[in-house]
């Protein structure tokens, strides 16, 4: 890493700027056009079947989510990454848990929701794009990614996917948020967390040279892989439904309406574990395994030598055994034993 590493810098911008656009474009479809709030719609009515069996654990998962769990998060992958000695790294993990979640809350405020006539029963609630529980849940397990060591990195991707996915389906299985609201939560999560390795890896720009740790390829694809599964599937209960919008959401059947809730779920999950992996392919670069000191030649000389000729000690040929303090020839001179 020596100078600017452009290639890194631009793929981040990229990739977040993508993510964002896509936010963008879920907000657009299945929030202003009636054809995107029948699809939530359909998937959300389709949350009964089966939540019987499921009940509990979305309990546990959603009452587990709150300010204060995002607190403790927040404290504890800033400690990680400061006993790691990566200040850099606690800075950016930290700006990405409070950068998705403020973003999350000020578009949710600014955001209108039209009343279409499709989901007469939550008109009144207003905009819940994009879900707030998601986004926390979702900032902590890709900040986890970032900070956690090389070795623990590859099963702690897995798990964060699992973690964030698990807390996106509970909202729309508990009625509290449609898929459209947990993907753009997803989507704002992964936008943060490229701007924020932008930030670590501009911060650790003028360091020498790093050395940079095995990249997490098996993990990477074989999550990359699941998540594309899990979208195809949502694609396939995404087009059965689309075939179904002309029918009363009372006259579908039970199969049709699971499909509905099925296809939201996958593509929750799917849309997790993408946003994961793509962290997990950079992490190596974003933060290397050492990171070492700045060189003397890259600090002030006041920082290279803060005490300067005052400590200089220079040997004189005047007398034998002296030596002068500092670099003057009026300074004084000390007798050396022997």
């Amino acid at each position: 890493m020596r100078g600017w590493p452009l290639g890194l810098v631009v793929w981040l911008l990229l990739l977040g700027a993508a993510e964002a656009y896509g936010a963008t474009r879920v907000w657009q479809f299945f929030v202003q056009t009636e054809h995107g709030q029948l699809l939530d719609y359909f998937a959300i009515t389709g949350n009964s079947i089966g939540r019987a069996r499921v009940e509990t654990i979305v309990d546990r998962v959603l009452n587990g989510i709150s300010v204060l769990s995002l607190t403790v998060a927040t404290v504890t992958v800033g400690f990680i990454a400061l006993i790691r000695r990566r200040v850099a790294l606690a800075v950016g993990a930290i700006l990405l848990i409070g950068g998705a979640n403020v973003t999350t809350q000020v578009i949710k405020a600014l955001l209108t929701r039209p009343d279409l006539g499709v989901d007469l029963e939550r008109s009144g609630v207003g905009n819940s794009l994009p879900s707030g529980h998601t986004t926390i849940a979702a900032s902590v397990a890709v900040a986890f990614v970032l900070v956690l060591p090389a070795k623990a990195r590859a099963t702690g991707a897995l798990i964060a996917a699992g973690f964030a996915a698990l807390a996106g389906v509970a909202t729309l299985s508990a009625g509290w948020h449609r898929p459209s609201d947990a993907v753009a939560a997803l989507l704002v999560v992964g936008a943060w967390a490229a701007f924020a390795s932008v930030f670590i890896v501009l911060v650790q720009r003028r360091h020498g040279g790093v050395t940079y740790g095995a990249p997490s390829t098996y993990a990477t694809v074989f999550l990359t892989l699941i998540s594309l599964g899990l979208l195809l599937g949502a694609a396939a209960a995404l087009y059965l439904t689309n075939q179904a919008l002309d029918v009363a959401v009372d006259d579908l059947s039970r199969r049709r309406l699971f499909a509905a809730y099925a296809g939201g779920a996958l593509g929750i999950a799917g849309t997790a574990g993408l946003i994961v992996a793509a962290v997990l392919s950079t992490v190596h670069r974003v933060v290397p395994q050492l990171v070492p000191p700045l060189d003397d030649d890259d600090l002030p000389p006041a920082a290279a030598d803060p005490i300067g000729e005052q400590v200089t000690i220079r040997l004189t040929s005047e007398e034998p055994n002296t030596q002068r303090l500092g670099g003057h020839p009026d300074d004084p001179t000390v007798k050396l034993p022997g």
